[in-house]
C-alpha cells in the first residue's frame, strides 16, 4: 500500500513536470503579439494601385479647401448694379433733346453733375406757358429711372408775379433721391438752392422731402419779371393747373 501511494505520487510530479514547459510553449512570444495586433482588412493604397496612378488617388482623398469670394482682400468679377444714371448717359440724353454742340449745355450740365452728383433719374419732353401776373405751364415728357424703367409724366406750373409774356421750352429734368417713381406725382414748390444760368440755359432748384428737381430748359419767347409757384406731375394730362 505504501509502494502504490509512492507511485502515484512519483507519476503526478512527473506529468506537472512535463506539463509545466509544454504549457509555456504553447504560444510563443511572436505567435501572442501576432494574435493581439490588430487586423487590416482593407489593402493598402500601394496594394491596389500602380505607382502612376498612386498621386492621383491621393489627390482625390486630399481635403478640399475653398475660398471665400467675399472674405477681406479678394475680388470680385461682378460688381453690385449701379443706382444712378451714368454721366455719359446723361449728356447723350440731353444731347439728344437739344441737339448735339448746343452752346452752354457741357458747362450747365457738368456744374450741376459736380454739385449734386449723378442722378437716379431724368426727364425729357418739352413745355409751354405764358402769364400776365398770373402764369400757367404745361408740359409732358418721358421719365427714364434707373431702377424702374421708362414712363410717361406730365406737369403744370401755375405762378403768380410780376410776370409778364410767353415762352416754349424744351426741358431736361435732373430727379436726385426718387426711389420709388410712384413719388414723383405731387407738388414741388420753388426751394432754395443753386440756380444755373449759361449760354441760353437756365435751370431751376425744386425739393420736397429728400427728392431734388432740377429742370433744365431752353426754350423761344420771352418771360420778363419774377413769379413764385411750384411743378406739380401727373400720371396723365391735366387742364387744371392746380
Amino acid at each position: 500500500m505504501l509502494r502504490l501511494s509512492r507511485l502515484t505520487i512519483a507519476a503526478a510530479a512527473a506529468l506537472a513536470a512535463f506539463a509545466g514547459p509544454a504549457a509555456a510553449q504553447e504560444f510563443p512570444p511572436s505567435d501572442a503579439a501576432a494574435q493581439e495586433a490588430p487586423v487590416d482588412a482593407a489593402p493598402t493604397a500601394n496594394e491596389w494601385f500602380p505607382p502612376d496612378q498612386q498621386q492621383a488617388a491621393a489627390a482625390a482623398e486630399a481635403p478640399v479647401t475653398t475660398t471665400d469670394a467675399t472674405a477681406p482682400g479678394t475680388t470680385t468679377t461682378a460688381a453690385a448694379p449701379g443706382q444712378t444714371i451714368p454721366r455719359r448717359d446723361i449728356f447723350d440724353a440731353a444731347g439728344d433733346l437739344f441737339g448735339d454742340g448746343a452752346e452752354g449745355l457741357a458747362g450747365i450740365l457738368e456744374r450741376i453733375l459736380g454739385d449734386q452728383g449723378e442722378p437716379i433719374a431724368y426727364i425729357s419732353g418739352q413745355e409751354a406757358g405764358g402769364a400776365f401776373v398770373f402764369g400757367l405751364r404745361y408740359g409732358s415728357g418721358v421719365m427714364r429711372h434707373r431702377i424702374e424703367g421708362d414712363r410717361n409724366v406730365y406737369w403744370t406750373g401755375p405762378s403768380l408775379g410780376f410776370d409778364v409774356g410767353a415762352d416754349a421750352n424744351k426741358v431736361f429734368v435732373l430727379v436726385y433721391n426718387l426711389n420709388d417713381s410712384q413719388r414723383l406725382f405731387r407738388r414741388y414748390p420753388n426751394a432754395e438752392g443753386h440756380a444755373y444760368v449759361i449760354g441760353g440755359f437756365t435751370a431751376g432748384y425744386l425739393r420736397r422731402g429728400d427728392v431734388v428737381l432740377i429742370p433744365v430748359r431752353l426754350g423761344v419767347g420771352m418771360r420778363l419779371g419774377v413769379n413764385a409757384g411750384y411743378m406739380r406731375f401727373s400720371e396723365r394730362n391735366r387742364w387744371l393747373p392746380f
